[in-house]
């Protein structure tokens, strides 16, 4: 892990630069390399100043704090970003383009502590890539090997994003737009596509069951049909719940591969 994660605060309000400035003052792990008012001027000093850290506001004139991000997506060495607003409606959007934390204004001390731990941590992670020789001249091993399916999910809660990993998920039901995540008696909503969720899970811990389910697989107790040709499949009840098994519907477009999966017929 680095010292110190250089940090370049983009707040296009004078007031709340100098909030911040104040707070990275407290943050041993910070070091100010400066800061910008505008996002044009946040990549011209990004590409001079080449900062770990983005402290980054959203709603600014011209160039926004998303067309900074997207700006700077793909890029090796670009810096890991924390959005800072007073908006809390663009937390799905940021959870596209990748960013570290999303910050709600008024920024307390110990949630932007919180929000550098992750961005620490994942400086750490790849820093042995960058400093390896070993590493640097053995065949490049393409990324989508090397993490094939999602191990978490940052999905909005409240005043921020929280961390979900993919093993707390105990099925996963569609809600329109939206899916919900449920985790023993808890559950949260994710806005993306039952398909695209189904891309990044794991087959061998997922199974999809019908157009609006997907469920882990060892949580899948049994199958049955009703004597109609319509099959079930009875899930253990939530951990902790004290309640009864349920049942979910399997889908006629997916019971062919299900019984395959689950029973070899």
């Amino acid at each position: 892990m680095p010292d110190t994660i250089r940090t370049l605060i983009v707040d296009d309000e004078p007031l709340a630069i100098e909030r911040m400035q104040m707070l990275c003052a407290r943050e041993p792990r910070i070091s100010l390399v400066g800061t910008a008012a505008d996002g044009e001027a946040a990549l011209r000093l990004t590409e001079a100043l080449t900062p770990d850290l983005l402290l980054l506001d959203i709603a600014m004139p011209l160039l926004d704090g998303m067309g900074v991000a997207r700006a700077l997506s793909g890029k090796s060495d670009a810096p890991a970003i924390i959005f800072v607003t007073a908006f809390d409606n663009f937390a799905i959007e940021a959870f596209d383009v990748c960013a570290v934390d999303y910050v709600l204004k008024p920024v307390a001390p110990d949630r932007l502590s919180r929000a550098v731990d992750r961005v620490a941590l994942g400086l750490s992670a790849r820093r042995p890539d960058d400093t390896s020789p070993a590493q640097n001249d053995a065949a490049p091993v393409p990324a989508v090997d090397q993490r094939r399916y999602a191990e978490e999910f940052w999905v909005p809660h409240r005043a921020e994003l929280i961390r979900i990993e993919t093993g707390q998920i105990d099925r996963i039901e569609a809600e329109r737009d939206y899916m919900r995540l449920h985790l023993g008696t808890r559950s949260y909503l994710l806005h993306q596509t039952i398909s695209t969720l189904e891309q990044r899970l794991d087959p061998a811990a997922f199974i999809r069951l019908h157009r609006s389910h997907i469920v882990r697989r060892d949580l899948i107790k049994s199958l049955r049909h009703d004597g109609n040709g319509v099959w079930f499949a009875q899930i253990s009840a939530p951990a902790g719940s004290g309640g009864e098994p349920i049942e979910l519907r399997i889908g006629r477009t997916h019971l062919a591969q299900v019984k395959a999966e689950m029973i070899g017929n």
